[in-house]
């Protein structure tokens, strides 16, 4: 199906959670959006959404894609690298090939499909570029480690890339949620060498997580960021997502790293022995968070 001539919006893992609710905000704003899937078929629409087959891991199936887009509509103004995937576990519980594949997703397929939408944005003279990080690609993340350190990866990434690519006429910025309310808890792969003296702590921070998930943002609060960082006429770097994105963003700026570090550890309960239960002090019972925010629960996609 020939689509049409607006502004072309490209969603990576667009079929559910937030890449879902990005897809929408965008085509509501008058984009033509194609939003991308591994199990999509070629050409297949969903409300509006124009999808087509991708794995981010796979160059081939990258260059695939693109060269759709391109085919269908002649041009590409807006990629939102949102395909991800996460890990729970001790960083020492994971095999450095198991942390290379959660690499290869979520920091090496934002920079396939980076390098493949850039000559065109280049040659067209615009062009923006959104790498939907986390909270967590700014502070710490007892038992997220390797999902943690390929979110501030792909910070450096797209904070050096948008000094490169500016000239051109191409923005890359960053949209950071916090938790959200998506499958990403019950879809996270569990670590694949565990070890039995982290056993407790593992189930005492999946508890946390899966309950901060439940009462997390909507995942149209994030598609408003993403909407956002896609529209402003002078995008900023950051668009943290939701108001615990923002008090977490404006914390680690200010306090003192010693003050960070003990609010980290005794959120995650990691002063004393591990205990099974969700500390009700820590819960605010207007929206499921605690109003300091716990570096494990944060694990946003």
């Amino acid at each position: 199906m020939a689509v049409g001539t607006s502004r072309v919006a490209v969603v990576t893992g667009a079929s559910s959670g937030i890449g879902e609710a990005a897809a929408q905000e965008l085509l509501g704003a008058g984009f033509t959006v194609y939003g991308t899937s591994r199990t999509a078929a070629a050409g297949e629409e969903r409300d509006g959404v124009v999808f087509v087959p991708l794995d981010v891991t796979d160059d081939e199936s990258v260059a695939d894609a693109v060269r759709e887009v391109l085919r269908r509509s002649g041009r590409i103004d807006v990629l939102v690298n949102n395909a991800g995937l996460g890990i729970t576990g001790a960083a020492e519980e994971s095999s450095i090939e198991q942390a290379r594949a959660l690499f290869d997703t979520n920091l090496f397929g934002s920079m396939r499909m980076t390098r493949a939408v850039l000559p065109q944005m280049r040659e067209q003279g615009s062009g923006r570029i959104i790498n939907v990080s986390s909270v967590l690609g700014l502070m710490p993340a007892p038992f997220g480690a390797l999902y943690a350190a390929s979110k501030h990866a792909i910070e450096g990434y797209s904070e050096s890339l948008d000094h490169e690519v500016r000239e051109h006429g191409v923005r890359v910025v960053l949209v950071e949620p916090a938790y959200t309310r998506t499958s990403f808890d019950a879809n996270a792969i569990p670590a694949d060498e565990p070890l039995p003296l982290y056993a407790r702590r593992r189930e005492v921070l999946d508890a946390l997580l899966a309950e901060a998930i439940k009462g997390g943002d909507e995942p149209s609060v994030v598609g408003e960021a993403i909407l956002a960082a896609a529209t402003d006429s002078r995008p900023k770097l950051r668009y943290p997502a939701g108001p615990l994105a923002r008090r977490v963003t404006t914390l680690r700026r200010y306090a003192p790293s010693t003050v960070f570090d003990k609010q980290i550890r005794k959120i995650n309960q990691l002063n004393g022995p591990a205990s099974s239960s969700v500390p009700s002090a820590e819960r605010n019972t207007s929206n499921g968070y605690s109003s300091r925010p716990p570096a494990s629960r944060l694990r946003s996609r």
